[in-house]
């Protein structure tokens, strides 16, 4: 019997954590995770990124972080990882935040949501802004406590924010019932994640 495979996780928020969890446990128990690092916004992933590359010479270490601002992934891996990466360490990056993988399982998400209809996104990753586009359909949720832990609306601007249990909500929802293989169809970078993750698991069971 195969031992499994230990990894270390740098994340964003706890969002993220429950997003890379899902996507680890779709490979049938091969991997352990150990300790979880960041869930404080990407300004701490920028700057341990080195440290992080560095520990994964002892021990797989997958960090996951919002494109944002950058171009491109290519753009942010050149800012964040000046240096050789090592061979099990995975920076990946999605495109442009993590929600627009959420909205990749439309479907599902409106269910959760328990809207009449479910987001009409064709292509997730192209939107500019896809944690309004969440906002926008946690809104229009018509269950009161869904709606008031997920967004607030600021009366002035009239623009949504995220409520006070925003990341724990979705989170559940990624937990319980995301649909992980609708959500790679439409996410070109949630799909190479995956695929980075097989291409770690293979390389790591040659030593």
């Amino acid at each position: 019997m195969k031992q499994p495979i230990p990894i270390y996780l740098a994340v964003e928020d706890e969002l993220s954590e429950w997003v890379v969890r899902r996507v680890l446990s779709g490979r049938k128990d091969r991997f352990v995770v150990g300790p979880v690092f960041g869930r404080s916004g990407f300004g701490y992933l920028k700057k341990q990124t080195l440290a992080f590359n560095n520990a994964a010479k002892g021990c797989p270490f997958l960090l996951l972080t919002d494109l944002d601002k950058y171009a491109c992934p290519p753009e942010l891996l050149a800012d964040w990882l000046p240096v050789e990466k090592q061979r099990f360490f995975l920076l990946r990056v999605a495109v442009r935040e993590v929600e627009s993988w959420l909205l990749g399982d439309a479907l599902g998400l409106g269910r959760f949501l328990r809207l009449r209809a479910s987001p009409a996104v064709s292509d997730p990753e192209s939107l500019q802004d896809p944690k309004q586009e969440v906002l926008a359909c946690a809104y229009r949720s018509p269950n009161r406590i869904m709606r008031e832990s997920l967004v607030w609306r600021d009366e002035g601007s009239g623009r949504l924010y995220q409520g006070p249990d925003y990341n724990g909500t979705l989170s559940r929802f990624v937990k319980g019932s995301w649909n992980l293989s609708a959500a790679k169809r439409k996410c070109r970078s949630l799909a190479k994640l995956c695929k980075a993750v097989e291409r770690l698991e293979a390389e790591y069971e040659k030593i």
